[in-house]
């Protein structure tokens, strides 16, 4: 194992615990101890690619008389999980694992994780589809609201409209992560959306305006839609302007745009921070400083990212994980594309 493989599966282990111990529960069986732990080892072994030793002790957890819903459904995510990196034989099974989530209650915990593969994942909204549970009721403070971030379109010109092809997702996915930095929102997942978009048939270029975000956030339960666009027409001008709609009253709350250099993530924090100021949500000192971590200022990282998110999408985890490798490698500092990499990397042997 190189050097990169071992960061990869540090870096692996410390997003797979943190979910667990997030979903787990703390309770102790006569000596073996919590769940969270249990499954915390049976998950570093799939992240080495020992994936029935994996199962092995998530399978061992069933029949524990302590178990809460939480703890049920954190065993189900890892056995699905282990299972799916199988091969396609066991998908069916992957899937039957995911259904015993959604007996045990889908809203419970927040699901999918981030570390869920993508193929999971849609079959996930699928379940939750048909049981007519793509939305929960979530109690929070007052002032949360649900915010949904649209892919952006690509009105670029020439050599550029191709080149840019796959940055719309990267920045609706660039958007997600920096909302959700917002004490103030509850980000409704790119992936969800994008669900959504396909089985009303409302994929098609150049169509996201207000009417189809005002569809797609009634469906999804926001009451707040983002979209946008992004135009380069030359290697020094670029364009990206955003929109904020209310979905209750199909009313413009926000509406932005920044012109120069085609630094689109850069952009993008600007753009987040100015939404921010204009719904007046919170922007304390420390909300700034985590908008502004992230991301990355390299066009050719950000263009890799948001190919990987293509692949991702085609359940392509091979290509996925190259992309998400190059554009790692392009800016070491780009922790977006590190995380992806980490959790793509047992697909991929």
């Amino acid at each position: 194992m190189n050097k990169l493989t071992c960061r990869c599966s540090r870096l692996l282990m410390t997003l797979v615990l943190a979910a667990v111990v997030l979903t787990a529960g703390a309770g102790v069986h006569a000596n073996e101890g919590t769940v969270a732990d249990k499954l915390a080892e049976a998950l570093n072994y799939y992240s080495e690619l020992e994936f029935e030793k994996s199962i092995q002790i998530a399978e061992g957890l069933l029949g524990r008389d302590d178990l809460t819903s939480r703890d049920s459904i954190a065993i189900f995510e890892t056995l699905s999980i282990v299972t799916y990196a199988k091969g396609e034989g066991f998908l069916k099974k992957a899937v039957n694992y995911l259904e015993q989530i959604s007996t045990v209650g889908p809203c419970v915990s927040r699901l999918p994780q981030e570390m869920w593969p993508q193929e999971l994942r849609d079959k996930w909204y699928n379940i939750l589809k048909g049981k007519n549970q793509l939305t929960c009721d979530e109690d929070g403070p007052d002032g949360i609201k649900t915010i949904a971030i649209l892919e952006f379109d690509n009105y670029s010109v020439g050599e550029y409209q191709e080149k840019l092809g796959a940055l719309g997702k990267g920045l609706a996915d660039f958007f997600e992560h920096d909302f959700s930095k917002l004490s103030d929102l509850r980000v409704v997942e790119r992936d969800k959306i994008d669900f959504i978009l396909k089985e009303i048939a409302m994929v098609q270029a150049g169509k996201v305006d207000k009417a189809t975000a005002v569809k797609v956030g009634k469906i999804v339960g926001a009451q707040l839609m983002v979209f946008g666009s992004i135009t380069q027409l030359d290697s020094k001008n670029a364009r990206m302007v955003v929109r904020v709609v209310n979905v209750e009253t199909s009313e413009i709350m926000a509406s932005v745009d920044k012109e120069g250099k085609p630094e689109f993530s850069k952009m993008e924090k600007e753009l987040v921070k100015e939404i921010a100021e204009l719904l007046d949500l919170e922007l304390s000192d420390d909300i700034m400083k985590a908008i502004d971590q992230g991301g990355t200022t390299s066009l050719d990282a950000t263009s890799y990212y948001s190919l990987g998110l293509e692949y991702m999408d085609r359940y392509d985890y091979k290509n996925a994980y190259a992309s998400f490798k190059k554009a790692y490698e392009m800016d070491s500092s780009f922790v977006e594309a590190k995380r992806k990499m980490d959790v793509y990397r047992p697909l991929v042997g």
